[in-house]
């Protein structure tokens, strides 16, 4: 079975339960069992099939295991914060949620050089973060678990699915937060991570578009850099861009149009418009 079709078969499993009457605890039990199993499907293809290259190694502990893993994270969290979490007593709820954010930025805090690499959408390293020959040399610091398969495990991808993994569940914490300072404890649902749209256009499009949206404001008010305002977008957008920097340069140095992606928008736009005219 296609690895990939297996994750997005995966993502839709993931949506029937969350729409299921059922509690937050039987909703993340269920979500775990069926990323366990997409796992074991993962990995006894990797350890009777290989991989042909390490360009393909990369891709599949980097972005195709990352489907599962982070969902499975992700719910293993919420299963364990509900199961501990007070019962009947809003203050100690609240505090426990406080607790659990700390938790959360003490890890980015302490992971913020893979961070800075992750979100500048840099590469150099990829081959000794993704691939399983420097497990010896870069070693696994951050699971949990004492021993990882070293056949389908690499120095970093399990540090991937929790930084992935841990943005959504702040989101989920301060969703928890709310709910219990609006009296609305026991009725809210999981939030899963949010469906990301896919992004089809080019990376230099990306880097465009980004760079005008804060050029006409976006993120102005907090003061958010370039690289902060991308960050947020690659959490709605399914692509993560590279060379943001060097790639504004080369549009700035654009012999035509400096702003050909955002040409073709108010083009598409008008034609639109005129369409609905007619």
């Amino acid at each position: 079975m296609d690895l990939l079709l297996l994750s997005k078969k995966l993502l839709q499993d993931l949506d029937e339960i969350k729409i299921q009457n059922l509690t937050i605890l039987e909703k993340a039990h269920q979500s775990i069992k069926v990323c366990r199993n997409v796992l074991w499907v993962f990995k006894k293809k990797v350890l009777s099939k290989g991989f042909k290259t390490i360009k393909d190694e990369i891709k599949f502990f980097k972005e195709v295991k990352q489907v599962p893993l982070i969902q499975l994270i992700y719910f293993s969290e919420i299963y364990s914060f509900e199961i501990q979490l007070p019962k009947g007593d809003k203050h100690s709820q609240l505090k426990a949620i406080k607790k659990k954010i700390n938790k959360f930025n003490r890890f980015f805090l302490y992971n913020i050089d893979f961070g800075r690499y992750i979100n500048s959408g840099a590469t150099h390293f990829d081959k000794e973060y993704y691939t399983r020959d420097y497990l010896d040399t870069f070693h696994i610091t951050t699971s949990k678990f004492y021993f990882q398969d070293p056949e389908f495990c690499t120095p970093r991808d399990m540090l991937l699915g929790k930084y992935r993994a841990y943005y959504s569940l702040v989101h989920y914490m301060a969703e928890k937060k709310r709910s219990l300072k609006n009296n609305l404890n026991g009725k809210s649902i999981i939030n899963e991570p949010i469906e990301k749209l896919h992004w089809p256009f080019s990376n230099t499009d990306y880097v465009e578009f980004v760079y005008a949206l804060c050029a006409k404001g976006l993120g102005k008010k907090d003061n958010q850099s370039i690289m902060q305002v991308s960050k947020k977008l690659q959490q709605l957008f399914d692509f993560e861009p590279k060379d943001i920097y060097k790639t504004y340069q080369d549009i700035k140095n654009r012999k035509n149009s400096r702003t050909l992606f955002l040409d073709q928008l108010s083009t598409s736009l008008i034609i639109e418009m005129d369409k609905s005219e007619v």
